[in-house]
């Protein structure tokens, strides 16, 4: 029980850190990128396809401000810090894409939602992987191994 209680406020310090607040302010930026490039898209694709590609562009937004003001020292090389952000990032668009389509396509038409649906879908879609990103991020991503002396 103590080893739980343990790991439970390590998780809340992680999360009050300033650490975390940056990730928050970058991975806000790269989330306007990402549902405000989904609208462009959807123009020249089908909502699913345009919020896939969206994401990837809110992805690459999301790297790029995580390597210069969040994660600043890694233990990784930048092929291999993008390679690992992928794969986190691989397990979040499985979120994003099935809370967004699954809200758009089936929860919002089960309970006549008609406001902004595929907006409201997709806005808590690239909200809901906040945390479990930014944990595959700090611990793998950009993982800092300390030297011992």
């Amino acid at each position: 029980m103590e080893e739980i209680w343990q790991k439970g406020l390590l998780m809340i310090k992680i999360f009050k850190s300033t650490e975390f607040l940056a990730f928050l302010v970058a991975g806000g930026i790269a989330a306007v990128v990402n549902f405000g490039s989904r609208f462009f898209y959807n123009q020249y694709m089908s909502f699913g396809n345009a919020v896939i590609v969206a994401y990837i562009t809110g992805m690459i937004t999301a790297f790029t401000l995580s390597k210069l003001f969040v994660f600043k020292k890694s233990s990784h090389s930048t092929f291999k810090e993008f390679y690992y952000f992928t794969l986190v990032n691989i397990v979040a668009v499985i979120q994003t894409y099935l809370i967004s389509v699954g809200l758009a396509n089936w929860f919002f038409p089960t309970i006549n939602f008609t406001l902004y649906p595929k907006a409201i879908a997709h806005a808590i879609g690239v909200a809901f992987p906040v945390f479990t990103s930014f944990v595959g991020h700090k611990y793998l991503s950009f993982r800092v191994i300390e030297e011992r002396n």
